[in-house]
């Protein structure tokens, strides 16, 4: 009862989560000041600090505040329309932030630079998405897109419809990957033999896949270094 009775107002200038930010910059202060400024205000009977750590508490830290919708957060006494549209906008930038990469310039070294470029995206997905990277002579990123989204499936995975994409963007070379939703990004049989059904079809076109990554909830596996190319 104490934290929700003290109001900003009624913390030292000093300590209030605005001020710290500017003087000791953002990446200082906590997940719970962060929140407090962007929400501006608490209630009557409740400070704008211990709303945010409500609502922290609510979406467990901000394990589930990224996929959180407007129904949710207005749901949480405190937060109105206005409040939650804020808070959405915030959450949606922050993403875009994560993921953005500039295509142009983005050069694939290592399976590890591969993973770093989808990783944000993917990880938390609910649904398999098979995604191909066309890559230039450079190994530059030229084009990305997704080409499936369901079970991996030999079946389902044409080949053809992967390498017209890349003779469309004059790619030299692709990279693919798909997400597991398990987190576990082992390779299944399924995974290995629509690998080396692509490697395959390059060869025949002279196109290469330099790999096919597995990612799962911030790791991932390489075929290429599991030996299956």
């Amino acid at each position: 009862m104490a934290t929700s009775s003290i109001m900003i107002k009624d913390v030292p200038k000093a300590d209030r989560p605005r001020e710290r930010l500017l003087t000791f910059g953002a990446g200082h202060l906590s997940n719970q000041e962060l929140f407090a400024i962007l929400l501006g205000s608490g209630t009557k009977e409740e400070s704008v600090m211990a709303l945010s750590q409500r609502l922290l508490t609510h979406f467990e830290g901000l394990k589930l505040l990224k996929d959180a919708t407007i129904e949710e957060l207005t749901a949480i006494k405190g937060i109105g329309t206005a409040k939650g549209v804020l808070l959405l906008s915030a959450i949606e930038l922050g993403k875009r932030m994560n993921q953005y990469k500039p295509d142009d310039r983005y050069i694939i070294r290592s399976p590890e630079d591969g993973a770093d470029y989808i990783m944000e995206e993917m990880r938390g997905l609910s649904q398999e998405h098979f995604v191909v990277l066309f890559l230039n002579t450079k190994n530059q990123i030229v084009h990305r897109q997704t080409i499936f989204v369901g079970s991996l499936n030999a079946s389902i995975v044409h080949p053809r419809e992967i390498y017209r994409e890349a003779v469309k963007r004059s790619a030299a070379s692709i990279i693919c990957a798909h997400n597991h939703p398990s987190g576990d990004p082992s390779p299944s049989q399924e995974d290995i033999h629509v690998t080396r059904r692509l490697v395959e079809s390059g060869k025949m076109i002279g196109i290469e896949l330099l790999d096919h990554l597995v990612i799962g909830d911030r790791k991932f596996v390489s075929l290429k270094e599991k030996g299956y190319l």
